[in-house]
């Protein structure tokens, strides 16, 4: 629940950060200011950053998809064979196994949900700390090309405002 509450809030402050975003360029134009545009979301896929924070989360959560993906198969297995075998069994074995079954596929269903919920709670942290770098660095970059405001995602960006790549390269040149 707590996981849900803080996707709930990071989602309405980037809806308030964004609403900012859009009029933002526009006050900032007639003030004269010097206005960029990052994509978030490029620099959270193509950064040498995110990709070991990809390589980081499969290595951490590969066995254990592997185990969920294998006990499904077992369960499916179990099923068809419990189906097949059902006409030569007595009523009180059939139930049982059926029951078995069932609670079988509860857990699996539990595990699951604990599966993904973990996974979604350690992405959101490495993104966290993307980020975090990620903010110095659009600072920095700020900073060096006198840039009033930066914007995170638009609906139309120039070339020449598009500051992704070189956030990118600075993302990929720290240690």
């Amino acid at each position: 629940m707590k996981h849900q509450n803080s996707i709930q809030w990071a989602k309405r402050s980037l809806v308030a950060f964004i609403s900012a975003g859009l009029l933002a360029p526009v006050m900032a134009q007639e003030a004269g200011n010097r206005v960029a545009v990052v994509n978030s979301e490029k620099v959270f896929n193509e950064s040498n950053l995110a990709k070991a924070m990809q390589t980081r989360l499969q290595n951490e959560f590969t066995k254990r998809q592997n185990e969920l993906r294998d006990s499904a198969q077992k369960i499916k297995l179990a099923a068809e064979k419990l189906d097949r075998d059902a006409a030569v069994m007595s009523e009180a074995e059939r139930i049982r196994r059926q029951r078995e079954l069932a609670d079988q596929d509860r857990e699996l269903q539990r595990k699951q949900r604990e599966f993904t919920e973990d996974l979604n709670q350690r992405t959101f942290e490495e993104r966290a700390k993307i980020a975090e770098r990620a903010n110095i660095v659009l600072k920095q970059i700020a900073e060096q090309r006198k840039i009033d405001v930066i914007v995170q995602e638009a609906a139309y960006v120039s070339p020449r405002a598009d500051i992704t790549d070189d956030v990118i390269k600075a993302l990929n040149s720290l240690k």
